[in-house]
């Protein structure tokens, strides 16, 4: 029979670990809920030394951890299951250690009367302002299940959305990285051979091939690279701190939307993003003010945050949100209409 290993609460608020023989994290469970206040995560019993803390450090929360998590979470609610319930079987099932942490803290709130959305705001690293909010509604008006199916799908949405960002910008990438390796290559180790020949032949040579031996001799002098590499490593940090910077980040945040290729996309998938969480906030319960204060938030552009900051002062002031987003020119009039 296997060994597990719990972290149990007591009725004073004592964490312990304890160890015990059970055929399955789930028998467990059922044996240690009459005996103390609140169970936490189980697993297995491994070898002495505890890696729990280092990976629970390094781990992070992705989108599809969250949109899988939710998933499960609105099926059991749906089906009627105690969310005490509904977190420990998330909890034995989760295969991220922080994301696991996060939901043995939530177990242990719920239990001792702690809403579940407060027990959340206490692991933004897992929870951010967008779910904490969505969930909150969904207690207040009493439909949980739906909310957060409707979170479930959102993240899955916003996943797909990424990897199809991921998988339009892989292509040129790929592209753009090959010829930069052959131009090098050729710089490097093809036109120094064609130099020397040149040098024999003693023949004049057009404006182009004599810029392009000039780059293969800088390139293969180690001179080149002594100054090249710490000027590259210069300018990165310079453009952080630039990016820093309120003006620097609007500026640069304008820029990215206006580039040739990439600008029409991170356009499209800004307001995108917007068009789907800010439909998915209000249709949950969530008060408009509030909506437009989170979609700002995770906005991911300074130039569509500062649009959505505008039609929030026009709603305050009784006026539209459709008016303020068509005064700033930045949402295209199919997403204002």
């Amino acid at each position: 029979m296997p060994t597990f290993v719990a972290e149990v609460q007591d009725g004073q608020g004592n964490t312990r670990k304890i160890k015990e023989d059970a055929t399955s994290a789930e028998q467990m469970r059922t044996m240690l809920q009459g005996r103390y206040a609140s169970v936490g995560a189980i697993k297995k019993a491994g070898l002495n030394f505890d890696l729990t803390e280092l990976e629970e450090k390094m781990a992070s929360v992705t989108v599809k951890d969250k949109a899988i998590m939710s998933r499960q979470f609105a099926v059991m609610i749906n089906a009627g299951i105690a969310i005490v319930r509904c977190l420990g079987i998330l909890t034995d099932q989760c295969a991220n250690p922080k994301l696991k942490k996060a939901l043995t803290g939530l177990s242990s709130d719920v239990q001792q009367g702690v809403s579940l959305s407060e027990s959340m705001r206490k692991y933004p690293e897992c929870f951010d302002q967008l779910y904490v909010s969505m969930v909150d509604a969904g207690e207040v008006g009493g439909v949980l299940d739906q909310v957060l199916d409707r979170l479930a799908l959102l993240l899955e949405n916003m996943q797909r959305l990424k990897n199809q960002v991921k998988s339009a910008m892989s292509y040129p990438v790929a592209v753009g990285g090959i010829a930069v390796i052959v131009f090098f290559a050729m710089t490097i180790f093809l036109i120094p051979i064609f130099a020397n020949i040149f040098q024999e032949l003693g023949t004049e040579l057009p404006a182009l091939t004599q810029f392009m031996l000039l780059l293969s001799s800088w390139f293969t002098n180690w001179m080149f690279w002594a100054i090249t590499i710490p000027a590259i490593f210069g300018l990165i940090t310079l453009y952080r701190w630039y990016y820093s910077t309120p003006a620097g980040r609007l500026q640069m945040d304008h820029l990215f939307l206006k580039m040739p290729l990439f600008g029409d996309l991170n356009e499209k998938t800004a307001v995108a993003r917007f068009c789907r969480i800010f439909g998915t906030l209000t249709r949950s319960g969530v008060p408009i003010l509030n909506c437009l204060d989170i979609v700002r938030d995770i906005a991911g552009n300074q130039v569509i945050a500062n649009s959505i900051e505008a039609a929030k002062q026009e709603i305050q002031q009784g006026g539209m949100i459709s008016v303020a987003l068509e005064r700033e020119g930045v949402f295209p009039p199919l997403a204002i209409i």
